[in-house]
This record gives structure tokens, C-alpha cells and sequence, in this order.
């Protein structure tokens, strides 16, 4: 793709690109750094981006990965290291908001469940949650726009009863 083209491209991409950034971190300064990285990530990989693919995904994609690998980060700077006598912060009682582990859900779990719809809801789900618009998704599928809506509201509503003790 020619630098101009793909240029243009990621910059029509942008107001996209920010919704989604906000959707993830729900901070709008977050969010405008969230985009920053990602534009200037894309540009320095352009060499890497294949022709004839979808350059949407692709940039979206990138997103979504630098996003998951700050929040990874912050995660692990977080982390306290307990040096008191006795090990006393660790020893103190902490409530997680679940009764047991088993009560929570995992990413790994959730996209399991998503795995297991048949493609005529697996589809349509995982492109709207990848942040194509229902009008994209309907031309890609060739389907009416309102089958569209129908089938990522039924597979959401699958979710929620698979995960319904999810507190």
C-alpha cells in the first residue's frame, strides 16, 4: 500500500479508533493516548501490513493489543511486595467480591462460550465486538441490517444466561 493511501486510510479510521479507545479504557484522556500510540504504531509497522486484507481489523487489532498490554503492565506494577514481619498485609483478610474463585469468569471462558455459537451469531457477534458498525457487518455478511441487530442481540442475551451467576 502506498504511504500516502495507507496514510489516509488510518486517519479516516480515526474517529473509529477513538470510540473504541474510550469503549476500553472509559478515560478520555486514556483514550487519546490509546489512539496516539496506536497511529503512531501503525505508521512505524507499515511495512508489515499485507495488501488486500482488512486494514480496519488490522489497525483495530493493533489497538486492542497495546491496550492489553499496558493494562498487563499496570497489573504487574501494582503488585506490593509484602516485607512487614510475619508477612501481615498478605495474612490480612481481604474480601474479592466473590464467594470462590470458581464464581468468577475469565477472558478465556467468555470467548470459549463465544466460540461455541454457531457462525450465524459467532460472526456477527465477534465483528461488532472487534467495533465494525452493524451496517459493515450486514454489507460483509450480505444480510439485512435488522438481521444483523437481531442476531448479535441474541447472542449477547446467550452470554448472559451462559454467565448469569457472574456477580
Amino acid at each position: 500500500m502506498a504511504s500516502a493511501k495507507f496514510q489516509s486510510n488510518l486517519m479516516n479510521l480515526q474517529s473509529n479508533l477513538l470510540n473504541f479507545a474510550f469503549m476500553l479504557t472509559s478515560n478520555r484522556d486514556d483514550a487519546y493516548d490509546l489512539l496516539q500510540d496506536t497511529t503512531l504504531k501503525a505508521l512505524d509497522n507499515e511495512d508489515k501490513y499485507a495488501e488486500n486484507t482488512n486494514f480496519k481489523g488490522w489497525v483495530f487489532t493493533i489497538m486492542r493489543n497495546i491496550f492489553i498490554n499496558n493494562y498487563r503492565r499496570s497489573v504487574r506494577s501494582a503488585t506490593v511486595v509484602d516485607t512487614t514481619d510475619n508477612l501481615y498485609h498478605l495474612n490480612l483478610s481481604q474480601e474479592s467480591g466473590f464467594e470462590t474463585p470458581e464464581e468468577s469468569y475469565g477472558a478465556g471462558e467468555i470467548t470459549a462460550a463465544i466460540n461455541e455459537f454457531s457462525d450465524e451469531y459467532r460472526i456477527p457477534f465477534s465483528m461488532h465486538v472487534a467495533g465494525y458498525k452493524y451496517n459493515e457487518i450486514a454489507d460483509h455478511m450480505n444480510l439485512p441490517l435488522g438481521t444483523v441487530k437481531s442476531r448479535i442481540f441474541f447472542a449477547r442475551k446467550k452470554l448472559q444466561e451462559r454467565f448469569a451467576s457472574y456477580k
